[in-house]
């Protein structure tokens, strides 16, 4: 039997609808789980809850369909979906399924026919590469080691994102396809990243020959000039730069709507200074 602790020094148990829950706040208050082998496949193991039942499969229970129609009847008109560098691989490293599971790919396919079906475009956005891009859980390393930017990882990272383009280039929702999520500098050179974003683009173009169809290229984090991809970038057609702005670590708001505030004023500033006159 087991007791699951997860970030915060909180402990999963079940609520009264019988949810998994992550408040407890000492193993005494925890409930118990049992980890049991598969009755069919010996090779693969379940969690048994403490209320008798299994654990479902995360990959069919944590994003559904109904969570693509809740964002669409919200006014929502897109989804940006992570994915993976060994998503385009039969397996590993690290393990991403279960042995026998229809596979990361049937995965992304099945999300983006949801999305059609409630009129949402799709990004498909490259989060995690070969060796890291910024040493972080989400971004593929497991102990905050920066190991991407070589030619290896490079030229592997290209081939990744040619096979997605040419797998969904006739998904008349597919709106964009991010290049690499959150490069953290100044572990990722500028050179190196204009390096890869150049010969990532043109991969994209090369299998997506559609002038509806954006790449984007996201900004390093971390860095001291957030235009620092302003000039580089105008050069492409279509190329879109992803900023990313975080009130959640570093700002404390009393409440929602000054941090609704501070994002009409301070954020939207901060936007207004990347503008160019070409877009």
């Amino acid at each position: 039997m087991f007791k699951i602790r997860v970030d915060h020094d909180q402990f999963v148990s079940l609520n009264d609808d019988e949810e998994l829950v992550a408040v407890a706040t000492s193993p005494n208050q925890a409930g118990n789980f049992q980890i049991i082998s598969n009755d069919v496949d010996k090779s693969q193991i379940q969690i048994k809850a403490p209320n008798g039942k299994l654990l479902q499969d995360h990959w069919n229970s944590f994003i559904t369909e109904d969570d693509f129609r809740f964002i669409s009847s919200n006014g929502l008109n897109a989804v940006r979906i992570p994915v993976a560098w060994w998503i385009t691989k039969d397996s590993g490293p690290p393990p991403c399924h279960p042995p026998n599971y229809p596979g990361y790919q049937a995965v992304l396919d099945r999300a983006f026919a949801w999305a059609d079906k409630y009129n949402l475009h799709v990004i498909v956005d490259l989060h995690a590469a070969p060796g890291s891009q910024n040493g972080f859980a989400h971004g593929g390393s497991r102990d905050g080691y920066v190991a991407w930017g070589d030619a290896t990882s490079i030229a592997m990272t290209v081939q990744v994102i040619e096979a997605l383009a040419d797998r969904y280039a006739s998904w008349k929702n597919l709106l964009a396809i991010e290049l690499l999520n959150e490069p953290l500098a100044p572990k990722v050179t500028l050179d190196t990243l204009k390096k890869y974003y150049t010969a990532g683009y043109t991969a994209v173009k090369e299998k997506v020959q559609r002038s509806d169809v954006y790449v984007i290229m996201s900004n390093r984090l971390n860095t001291q000039d957030p235009t620092e991809l302003v000039e580089f970038t105008s050069t492409f057609d279509n190329c879109v730069i992803d900023v990313h702005y975080y009130n959640l670590y570093n700002l404390n708001f009393p409440s929602v709507k000054e941090n609704i505030d501070f994002v009409k004023t301070n954020r939207s500033s901060q936007f207004n200074s990347l503008m160019r006159a070409n877009g």
